[in-house]
C-alpha cells in the first residue's frame, strides 16, 4: 500500500489517512502552491479521529481506488484535523453553514 504526505503528520487524524489511495495533502503552503500550479480546486475534508461518520467516509469512499482515481486526477486533495486546526474549520463551517443552512462533519468542501 501506497502512503500519501500524511505519513510525515504528528495528528491522529491525518494519520489515518496516510495509507489511503487518495494523495493527501495537510493545509500548508506546499499544497496550495501545488494547486495553483497545476491549475486544480481543493477538495477540502475536515474531521477528527473520534467522528464516526469520517471513518464511514473514510472506508466507503476514500479507500475506494476508483474514487481516489478521481479525486487525484481531478483535485489537490487537502485533509484537515479540526482538533489541529480549529481556525480553518470555522470558517469552512461558517461558509457552509452560511451557503447550505448545515454544517458538521465529516465537512467536504470544494
Amino acid at each position: 500500500m501506497q502512503e500519501n504526505s500524511l505519513i510525515h503528520e504528528t495528528s491522529p487524524y491525518l494519520l489515518q489517512h496516510a495509507k489511503n489511495p487518495v494523495q493527501w495533502y495537510s493545509w500548508n503552503e506546499i499544497a496550495l502552491k501545488k494547486a495553483k500550479e497545476e491549475n486544480k480546486p481543493i477538495f477540502l475534508s475536515i474531521g477528527y479521529s473520534s467522528c464516526h461518520w469520517c471513518h464511514v467516509m473514510a472506508h466507503e469512499s476514500f479507500e475506494n481506488e476508483e474514487i481516489a482515481k478521481i479525486m487525484n486526477d481531478n483535485f489537490i486533495n487537502i485533509k484537515v484535523d479540526r482538533e489541529e486546526r480549529p481556525d480553518i474549520d470555522d470558517i469552512y463551517q461558517k461558509v457552509c453553514q452560511i451557503t447550505t443552512g448545515q454544517g458538521g462533519w465529516p465537512l467536504s468542501v470544494f
